[in-house]
């Protein structure tokens, strides 16, 4: 029998080659701990994030959490505590960044409504319209300098008529009926007939705009570019769709019936904010109307003539050329108004004026507005609808007022549509990045991050 023995190094390499393997499935075991650490926060993180408000999705196309759950209690726990529920429990979470739908005067929501629109129609349903935004914009300015020069003929007239203590015969005259006109609510002038006026209201300081929002912390992500003219023209089509105009209504159950108007005009009521649309409307289509009329030289003619006859019986025919400047702006006040009624009972107005096109007559001014006017306005085959001209109205508009004032309408109504009573869009959640802390074993703790985005 022989004796086996072995050397002091020997023993020594057999030491820490057992130590080292000991290590290496220490560190197996603390490596595979922290991968099913990262595993259960990003299955946990991820099945927060498909908790997403069901109503919010299927109406606006927008992927956000309601931190809320339904409750009256909003706060960043409710998320936390979900995700205990999903398995994190003996965790430890530290919310580093979060953001909310209505953060950035509502980027978010702004990207993802620019996503949904992108994918389902694509940057080219806005194509055409780009070169359209210069001629929205000349006729605005061509509308408020059309106004100004309105103002001061009026102003030389009347100047002319203290001055010279005259007074412009009452008869076959129309300018103190357009006068009056245009001092009367406008909506009882362009309305049609059968035009049910809605009465609905709200109160703004109950708007996510009026009141002080909650707000997201942390760096994110942002899409650059939004700002773009195809970029705007896009966001603008979305609101056309997912929301009600005076001419489209959309839900019986929302709080304001004309709600692309209140993101024009941001008043409290449907009455004040069609009003102010109107308003915009009229002096677009004046400015149209009023340099038509410059360039047409028979209704030039028919306007002098009875300038000059007016002028002649107020005995100072020097007056004539402001009266016919005068009659030449009421005349285009007129056609304005009956261009509108064309428009609000959804017929198409003419972009373009022409002599065929042209409907008011210098003579009919005087029943404008009165019991004698039937003028309900023609269809203009090639012309324009209210929507379209709703469309140049939101396009200048200033951008980041239009996505919140339309955050406004989302939350108002997921109120009163879906009975979401308590639905805040700065409860909303649509990014999320937490700082987690594991126990591994007793001892060692692990810290890592997860994020997740609807993007």
């Amino acid at each position: 029998m022989q004796r086996g023995e072995i050397t002091a190094f020997l023993s020594l390499v057999f030491v820490l080659l057992i130590s080292f393997m000991a290590a290496m499935l220490e560190s197996t075991v603390v490596q595979v701990s922290k991968n099913q650490k990262r595993l259960i926060a990003d299955n946990a993180i991820f099945s927060i994030f498909g908790e997403y408000q069901n109503e919010l999705l299927k109406n606006y196309e927008i992927l956000a959490i309601d931190c809320s759950y339904g409750t009256c209690s909003s706060n960043e726990q409710n998320l936390l505590d979900h995700m205990y529920y999903y398995g994190t429990a003996g965790m430890e979470h530290n919310i580093q960044g979060i953001q909310y739908l209505s953060d950035q005067k509502g980027h978010a929501f702004k990207e993802q409504a620019l996503q949904y629109m992108e994918q389902a129609y694509g940057i080219s349903a806005v194509r055409e319209l780009v070169g359209k935004t210069d001629i929205w914009e000349e006729q605005e300015l061509q509308g408020e300098e059309a106004s100004q020069r309105d103002q001061t003929v009026n102003r030389e007239l009347d100047d002319f008529v203290k001055e010279n203590q005259i007074i412009l015969p009452e008869e076959d005259n129309p300018l103190p009926l357009v006068e009056e006109l245009k001092q009367s609510s406008i909506l009882e002038l362009v309305l049609p007939e059968e035009f049910h006026l809605s009465a609905r209201e709200i109160i703004p300081e109950e708007q996510a705009s009026g009141r002080n929002l909650r707000r997201g912390r942390g760096s994110f992500y942002v899409r650059q570019g939004m700002n773009g003219i195809e970029e705007r023209l896009l966001f603008q089509e979305y609101l056309l769709k997912k929301f009600s105009n005076a001419t489209d209504i959309k839900g019986e159950n929302r709080s304001l019936s004309y709600e692309l108007e209140y993101m024009i005009g941001r008043k409290a009521s449907d009455a004040e904010n069609l009003e102010m649309v109107i308003k915009k409307l009229l002096a677009i289509r004046f400015g149209i109307n009023y340099l038509y009329l410059q360039s047409d030289t028979k209704k030039q003619a028919e306007a002098e003539a009875l300038a000059l006859t007016l002028s002649t019986l107020a005995g100072l025919p020097a007056v004539s050329a402001v009266v016919k400047q005068a009659l030449l702006a009421a005349w285009a006040f007129g056609e304005s108004v009956v261009d509108l009624r064309s428009l609000l009972s959804g017929k198409k107005a003419a972009l373009m004026k022409s002599n065929e096109n042209w409907q008011l007559s210098l003579s009919s001014l005087t029943t404008l507005g009165t019991e004698e006017d039937m003028q309900d306005g023609m269809n203009a085959e090639e012309g324009i609808t209210y929507e379209d001209y709703l469309r140049a109205l939101l396009f200048l508009e200033n951008d980041d007022e239009l996505t919140v004032k339309a955050l406004d309408r989302v939350e108002q109504n997921m109120r009163t549509e879906e009975k979401k009573d308590t639905f805040c869009v700065d409860s909303c959640v649509v990014k999320l990045r937490l700082q987690n802390t594991a126990e591994i074993r007793r001892g060692l703790t692990y810290q890592f991050p997860v994020y997740f985005g609807y993007e």
